[in-house]
């Protein structure tokens, strides 16, 4: 059970639920949070993220990154701990589980309104799980050819916060792709730290992330970049709202020690997990501020 916990890789949970207490917000200052929603979107996201740290883990395996001097965690098919077979079925497991939350999820949020919405979201949540399993893993991966980045704005940004603020309020407001971006754009970050850790192991696998076709120091600059963006945009969205409270600034500086680190540090593994929960931080406030503003 130990191996199958780490391959579930906990400390990637945090990130992936951000995305869903901001849309939960945004719901919650419109009057209209929805504790069943709620815990039904934190339960499909949960599984959606295990599922993509599975196929992360066998994909990686299957296509000779992690059997490149990889430098993070040692992962469970690699080390053999869990076989190609076994984490395989584990994939297939999680890809019910997933259909189950997301449907349960769609039938209670979208039963009062038009069929194209639910299959419309359940078309989303296909994608979901195909992006899930096609980043590492399969013939041509995605996560490969450098369109990791891309994918984690969509899905831990537009998708998730987006989405799931319509699962509550049954409409979409234009200026919340702002917040959206935001949340993606810090997720963004995240997998920036993963891939300048990897750049070496990356390269010999030939694994074309952004860092890897960068470089380092300009990987850093791009890193400052995503960041630099993530918070203009979510100030940006203050001030057409007008609100009057910034409590998510105080959140700032951690960032900023992010970018100042990763810089500095030889191996910016460490600020993983700061940049992680930096971001769930800040999605916190940014309730606090939009909810009691």
């Amino acid at each position: 059970m130990k191996h199958w916990l780490s391959a579930a890789r906990p400390r990637t949970l945090p990130l992936a639920l951000a995305s869903i207490f901001m849309g939960s917000f945004l719901a919650a200052s419109a009057g209209q949070f929805d504790w069943l929603i709620f815990s039904l979107c934190c339960l499909t996201t949960i599984a959606l993220q295990v599922l993509s740290n599975f196929a992360n883990d066998y994909g990686d395996t299957q296509n000779g990154a992690d059997l490149a001097g990889r430098i993070g965690p040692q992962r469970a098919v690699q080390s053999g701990a869990i076989t190609s077979k076994q984490m395989l079925n584990g994939i297939y497991i999680l890809t019910v589980i997933c259909l189950i939350f997301g449907v349960s999820l769609l039938y209670f949020s979208l039963k009062d309104i038009s069929i194209q919405a639910f299959w419309g979201f359940f078309g989303i949540g296909l994608l979901s799980i195909l992006a899930a399993y096609t980043y590492t893993a399969g013939k041509n991966p995605y996560g490969y050819a450098g369109l990791g980045d891309i994918s984690v704005l969509i899905f831990f940004g537009l998708v998730g916060v987006l989405g799931s603020n319509y699962l509550f309020t049954k409409t979409f407001v234009w200026v919340n792709v702002l917040p959206a971006v935001s949340c993606g754009l810090f997720a963004t970050g995240v997998l920036n730290i993963n891939n300048i850790r990897d750049i070496e192991s990356d390269t010999r696998a030939g694994k074309k992330t952004i860092p890897a076709r960068l470089g380092k120091r300009k990987a850093i600059i791009y890193h400052w970049l995503i960041l630099g963006l993530g918070m203009i945009s979510i100030l940006t969205f203050s001030i057409l709202q007008g609100e009057s409270k910034f409590y998510y600034i105080f959140v700032f500086p951690l960032f900023f020690w992010n970018g100042i680190k990763v810089a500095r540090l030889p191996n910016p593994d460490p600020m993983l997990k700061q940049m992680a929960l930096s971001t769930l931080f800040f999605v916190l406030l940014f309730g606090l501020t939009i909810i009691f503003d």
